[in-house]
Formats: C-alpha cells, sequence, structure tokens
C-alpha cells in the first residue's frame, strides 16, 4: 500500500490566536520572566545614559531618553525612575501642569514604587507653587499661577491618591483658602469643614474651626445679617470649647464680643420698630436680646425701655416685668423657626460630646420588680391552685393533685379549674 506523506502543522500560538490580543501593541504586552531581565538590562542602560546627559547640562536629550524608557520598557524599575525623573524635569523647567500630570501616572502604574511617597510630595508642591503663582524661569517672568478650578483638582488629586497621608489635610485645607481667596464663602466654609471633620487631630483643624467663625465674621462685618452673626458666634465658640488655651483664642473672643455689640445694636433697634409699630411683647423680646448681648450703650437703653413699655402697657406687660434679668425670649420660643435670624438650634458642647461615661455611685434604692402571680385566696373565677412557685426566679412546684396547698413560704399561681 503505497504511503502518502502528510505535512505536519505548526504549533498553533495560543497567545496570537486570542483575538483581544491581536491590536496589542508589543509594548502593552506584560513579559515573560526571561524578557523582562532583559529588558531591565537594556532599561538600566539607558537610564545611565539619560542621568550623564542631564549632569552634563544636556537636559533635552535627558528627558527623550526618559521618555523612550518608559515607552519602550514600561514593565520594568527602571520604567519607574523613568516616569519620576521625567515628571521631576518638568518641574524644573515651570511646566507645573506637566509636571503634575507625570507624577500621577507615575503614581497609577508604579504605586508600589519606593518612590510612592516621594511623588505625592512632589505633587503638593506643585500645587503650593501654582496657587503662590510661581514666576516660570524666562526673562519674561510669566507667572504660572492657575485656574480656581485647575488648583482645586490638584489638591483634590493629591487627597484622592492618599486619603489619609501626610499631606491630605494639608490639601484640603489649600482648597479652602483657594476659596477664600476666591471670595466663595460658602465653599470655602465647607472646605475648611471637611478639614474639622475628616483630620480632628490634627493642628490644621483648629486653624480651619477658626477660619470659619473668621470668614463669617467677615461677612457679618459688610451686610449685619443675622445669619452671619449667629454663624460666626457658633463657629468661634466651637473652636473655644475645643481649644481652651490655643493660639488664636484671643482672637476668637474679641470677634465674639464685636458679634454681641453688632447684635446688641440690631436687637435694639427692632425692638424699636416693634414698639412705634404698637407692638409691646415683641419689642420686649428684641429688647431683653439688645441686654443679653451686653453692649454697655445699647443695654442702657433698652433697659429704659423696657421700663417704660411696663409703665404703659401693665395688662400686655404683667407677664413679663421690666427687669434686666427677665429672659422674654422664652414666649416667642415656639415660633423661633419662622424668625428670619433663626439659623438652626446651637452647636454641639464638645466637652459634653467628647465626655466618657462614668461610672453611677449615687445609693442603689432599686426595689425589685413586684410578683405577677396570682392570688389564691379566694381560688380565681372559681378555679383551683393547680401550680406555683417559690421566692427563686423561675423555680415552680406542681401539686401532686389539684387542690392541694402550696409549700410553705409559696407564692400560688392559679389557673382556671
Amino acid at each position: 500500500m503505497l504511503a502518502i506523506a502528510v505535512p505536519s502543522a505548526p504549533a498553533v500560538d495560543l497567545g496570537k490566536a486570542n483575538p483581544l490580543k491581536w491590536f496589542k501593541s508589543k509594548e502593552d504586552a506584560v513579559p515573560s520572566v526571561s524578557e523582562k531581565q532583559s529588558q531591565e538590562a537594556a532599561a538600566d542602560a539607558m537610564l545611565r545614559d539619560a542621568r550623564t546627559a542631564s549632569s552634563t547640562g544636556n537636559a533635552g536629550r535627558a528627558q527623550s531618553i526618559y521618555k523612550d524608557v518608559v515607552a519602550r520598557y514600561k514593565f520594568t524599575d527602571a520604567a519607574a525612575e523613568a516616569q519620576f525623573e521625567l515628571s521631576r524635569g518638568l518641574r524644573a523647567t515651570g511646566k507645573l501642569q506637566d509636571a503634575y500630570e507625570g507624577f500621577q501616572k507615575f503614581i497609577d502604574n508604579y504605586r508600589q514604587s519606593p518612590r510612592f511617597s516621594e511623588a505625592l510630595q512632589q505633587q503638593f508642591e506643585i500645587a503650593e507653587e501654582a496657587k503662590a503663582g510661581k514666576k516660570q524661569p524666562s526673562l519674561l517672568l510669566i507667572p504660572m499661577k492657575l485656574d480656581k478650578s485647575e488648583l482645586v483638582k490638584m489638591y483634590e488629586g493629591v487627597i484622592k491618591n492618599s486619603p489619609y497621608g501626610k499631606y491630605a489635610p494639608y490639601a484640603q485645607f489649600a482648597i479652602g483658602e483657594v476659596y477664600q481667596d476666591d471670595g466663595d464663602k460658602p465653599m470655602a466654609n465647607a472646605s475648611y469643614q471637611a478639614v474639622v471633620e475628616n483630620y480632628p487631630n490634627t493642628k490644621l483643624a483648629s486653624e480651619a474651626q477658626f477660619r470659619i467663625g473668621a470668614i463669617s465674621s467677615a461677612a457679618a462685618r459688610k451686610t449685619q445679617d443675622a445669619q452671619n452673626l449667629t454663624a460666626t458666634r457658633d463657629a468661634l465658640e466651637t473652636y473655644k470649647m475645643a481649644n481652651p488655651s490655643g493660639e488664636r483664642t484671643s482672637e476668637a473672643e474679641s470677634l465674639i464680643q464685636e458679634v454681641n455689640t453688632s447684635q446688641s445694636y440690631r436687637s435694639l433697634e427692632i425692638g424699636k420698630f416693634y414698639e412705634k409699630a404698637g407692638k409691646p411683647k415683641a419689642a420686649a423680646i428684641y429688647y431683653n436680646e439688645a441686654i443679653k448681648f451686653g453692649a454697655p450703650d445699647a443695654a442702657a437703653d433698652a433697659r429704659t425701655r423696657l421700663a417704660n413699655l411696663a409703665a404703659a402697657f401693665p395688662e400686655e406687660m404683667k407677664e413679663q416685668v421690666a427687669s434686666g434679668n427677665a429672659d422674654y425670649t422664652v414666649p416667642a420660643a415656639v415660633n423661633l423657626k419662622s424668625r428670619d435670624e433663626y439659623s438652626g438650634p446651637p452647636a454641639p458642647l464638645i466637652a459634653k460630646v467628647n465626655r466618657k461615661p462614668e461610672m453611677r455611685v449615687e445609693p442603689d434604692n432599686f426595689q425589685p420588680v413586684p410578683s405577677r402571680s396570682l392570688s389564691c385566696d379566694p381560688p380565681w373565677r372559681g378555679g383551683r391552685c393547680r401550680s406555683w412557685h417559690d421566692s427563686a426566679p423561675g423555680c415552680w412546684w406542681r401539686a401532686a393533685s389539684p387542690g392541694s396547698g402550696p409549700p410553705a413560704g409559696a407564692a400560688c399561681t392559679c389557673w382556671p379549674a
């Protein structure tokens, strides 16, 4: 029989047979162990050439080689080093955004690198330079200050890369400063509040709490708005409670006094308005507030007017004796939320919230819960005592036969016959 030789089929490359890899570039494919060793050697040689070029002043050639290493050998340790040096070179030339993005690429692709923390530091410092408006090293000295939104994104990136790292609270505080410099009071206060809530044990938390009060105080000076006055007092009282011996305590006390003085005169004027409108009770409420907030001249005028109201309207004021110690805000408490100056309940007392539970030291006079057992004398609804229990909880006795008596000292439980 004639034998026909059949040519052997070539072995199939499973890697190339995978359709998902057909359009993948060679550089994107993860190398094998032997390939990586070969790539590491080639990348290290290129890295040495780049460092030599940089040390001899040829920064352009060094940057070009660093880019080539990252592009050709992205899975090597040398590529991580090249990406870091490339980004640092961009920062040195004043290209802050490009440098920031370069370090972000390093963090995304080489998070396990020992230089990860250093890359975070570089990003934070770049954001700080951009915020301060570092000037480009050229004859024109062009300022490099970025737009507010771009700055905020930089700082947010630092926080996202390491939410509870060394630079996260500084970045969050810096976001507050960006908004504060831009005059955006709500966003500045929200950013500072995030420092207080997310990083409470840092020194920046105290400063952020003070800034919240200071921003509201500045707004209150312009508008004399009751909401800003209240917000200032609440924020600064919280600061004082948490930092009784803080660096800003004296400033906080001064601002609180300023707010109280403003609110005292404001309450006096509102009281005069209601008095003129023929509403003595409402006027008395605000005159009392003027006294409570303590501005000397306003308080003296308010006391005089309260005394005059008591004399002129004895019926309306009979429950509100004109006195500097009387609290005329109580009758209006039921309608507190409807008032324009209402801005919510007072801030919590930090000292009480953070206080640890204490052991109760009062005498123990609690009595045991009385037994709910029914008395068998006389039998309940004509029934007979079928079971009973003694004084020990859960210990029950059963009669030998219906109608037999319980043991001495036992309480009988009756059921229907």
